[in-house]
């Protein structure tokens, strides 16, 4: 196993983290628990890794930051599209 493939396989691995979070707000339609800061900031840090993979030409940095900004980017659209259906369900 060379080094770009291990580092491949660390960002695949890292990067379908987001995953099980990004199908459960879909399928729930739900992101009152859920901080907009977090992906937020997550996804200002991997946009400045992906630059730094662009610039040194890392191909595992490139991939596993641009699929994790979908991921995320998708998460901060449905905490803010699913807005008004977390206030309606909520307990109070």
């Amino acid at each position: 196993m060379s080094i770009t493939h291990l580092g491949l396989v660390a960002g695949a691995i890292t990067s379908a983290a987001a995953v099980p979070q990004v199908v459960r707000t879909y399928r729930t339609r739900q992101a009152r628990d859920i901080s907009i800061w977090q992906p937020v900031l997550l996804n200002i840090g991997m946009v400045l890794w992906l630059v730094y993979g662009f610039l040194i030409g890392d191909t595992p940095l490139i991939v596993a930051n641009t699929f994790s900004i979908a991921c995320y980017s998708l998460l901060i659209a449905m905490k803010i599209l699913y807005k008004d259906d977390d206030k309606s369900t909520s307990c109070v």
